[in-house]
């Protein structure tokens, strides 16, 4: 997921990580991935946070 995310993002695409709907093998290297590394390029929030916004 990440370098699908890194490209993305260089292609200036707006992007939103569901992290409760992606997993790693690692829960560690989950947790460092969403609290850290994605939200510097893209929105991370859960399923239920996506859907909400959807409302607005």
């Amino acid at each position: 997921m990440l370098s699908t995310l890194r490209l993305a993002a260089d292609l200036d695409f707006r992007l939103t990580v569901l992290s409760d709907a992606c997993a790693d093998r690692d829960d560690e290297v989950h947790r460092v991935l969403t609290e850290k590394v994605f939200p510097r390029q893209a929105t991370v929030v859960t399923v239920a946070e996506w859907v909400a916004s959807l409302d607005t």
